[in-house]
């Protein structure tokens, strides 16, 4: 079934956070799902590209749980993880200048095999502010001309994880990958408009960086539109959860040296197509 609008299913209850994209989820605790609430949950993923769970208050032993029902959890180069909970990311408040994700972007989209989603648990919040934003690319994609469309099929552009080298002082070369600007999700069947940022992706595959920049910016420019787009509110003992093939996000930095403390995991996904 699809989600757009208030629904319970197996007591898992699902309302619909915007009209493009995102769904709160209530009635569950994620550590301890059943089967048949895991699959309303999943369902409800896939149709709504990312899901907030209010009230949950995971450690890392549930959170650890909750990620493995979604596949393999990964480790991405550059990033060190905490001790003993392989996989599990502190995401700390570094100040604004040494904040790698103000900006919209895939998570790690310089890999060849990109993280399939994200899950984000609140540890630690600003009074006020750290909210992070994200939007759904398949409404980017199909929002698109027919002749836009037709121009960029097939047509692969470079990743680089230039500003995450920056950021973590990484020495030698900067990883990059080559991907398709329009990517199938491999278990909706749904086409996705995938790119990010000028410092991250800089030109089409054999184009110079000043022939790309004009499709690029608008694409770009076109993706994070708020009829499409969800901005969240972090409260303590929130979950966040997104699909890493299908939406982008913005994490804003508006609060100054005030703590902001998250733990992260991403999931293993396959080469984009």
């Amino acid at each position: 079934m699809t989600y757009s609008t208030h629904c319970i299913e197996h007591g898992v209850d699902v309302t619909p956070l915007t009209g493009g994209i995102g769904a709160a989820v209530r009635g569950v605790d994620l550590a301890t799902l059943s089967p048949k609430q895991f699959d309303v949950v999943r369902s409800a993923f896939l149709d709504r590209c990312m899901l907030t769970f209010p009230n949950q208050n995971l450690d890392d032993d549930g959170l650890t749980a909750f990620a493995r029902q979604w596949g393999e959890i990964m480790e991405t180069p550059m990033l060190n993880y905490m001790e003993g909970y392989p996989g599990i990311l502190e995401v700390r408040n570094r100040g604004k200048a040494l904040t790698p994700t103000e900006y919209w972007h895939y998570d790690s989209a310089y890999l060849e095999q990109p993280p399939a989603l994200s899950i984000l648990a609140a540890h630690q919040l600003p009074e006020t502010g750290g909210d992070t934003m994200w939007c759904n690319q398949y409404l980017a994609y199909e929002t698109l001309s027919d002749g836009m469309k037709t121009m960029l099929a097939g047509k692969r552009a470079k990743f680089t994880a230039a500003i995450m080298a920056k950021r973590t002082g990484h020495v030698g070369e900067i990883p990059f990958a080559y991907h398709p600007l329009i990517r199938t999700h491999p278990e909706t069947g749904r086409k996705a408009l995938f790119l990010s940022g000028p410092d991250t992706v800089p030109c089409f595959e054999n184009m110079s960086d000043a022939e790309s920049r004009p499709i690029l910016d608008f694409l770009y420019n076109h993706s994070p539109k708020p009829d499409r787009s969800y901005r969240h509110q972090w409260r303590s003992g929130d979950v966040v959860m997104w699909d890493n093939r299908c939406t982008m996000h913005y994490a804003v930095h508006d609060h100054g040296d005030a703590p902001r403390i998250m733990h992260r995991v991403t999931i293993a996904g396959g080469q984009p197509v």
